[in-house]
């Protein structure tokens, strides 16, 4: 069993965002059984909430459902229960690094770093922004989200 947590500032918009894309992903390869996946984030806004109305819609648009998704804040546990924690930017994993016990941080990455076709490394806060910035967003993370599930199948880390 694998398991896979991404992170942001509030679990508002960019980590749901990528949770339901690789979950989305997962579910296509045939892989639920072996790959858990979940999101979090290192603030603790609006705890129990659903993820942004806006990130809901834009995702909903190309298939992805949020709806059943609850804004979380980043536990010491997740640390322990998690095999990939993956920050959608630096300042948050910067935030990770610091609450994360040392012998747990080569968990700790970016998410882009997994991207194919971004030469990014961080997935832009699209909350201030317009619809423009949610659809950036879904596009960045549905090619980093292809990638991390392709590392993982390669390394034969789940059933094939």
């Amino acid at each position: 069993m694998i398991k896979v947590l991404f992170v942001c500032m509030g679990n508002i918009c960019r980590s749901p965002t990528a949770e339901g894309v690789f979950r989305h992903q997962v579910s296509k390869a045939g892989q639920t059984d072996y790959i858990i996946i979940d999101s979090a984030g290192t603030h603790d806004y609006q705890i129990g909430s659903s993820p942004d109305r806006r990130a809901q819609q834009a995702a909903l648009q190309r298939g992805y459902d949020l709806s059943s998704l609850r804004r979380r804040k980043v536990g010491a546990m997740d640390f322990h229960e998690f095999d990939y924690i993956l920050a959608m930017d630096r300042e948050n994993l910067a935030n990770l690094f610091q609450i994360c016990p040392p012998q747990e941080q080569h968990k700790l990455k970016l998410f882009m770093e997994f991207s194919r076709g971004f030469n990014q490394r961080e997935v832009p806060d699209p909350y201030y922004g317009g619809n423009k910035g949610f659809e950036n967003v879904l596009n960045m993370v549905e090619d980093a989200a292809s990638g991390l599930l392709e590392e993982i199948l390669a390394r034969n880390i789940v059933k094939g």
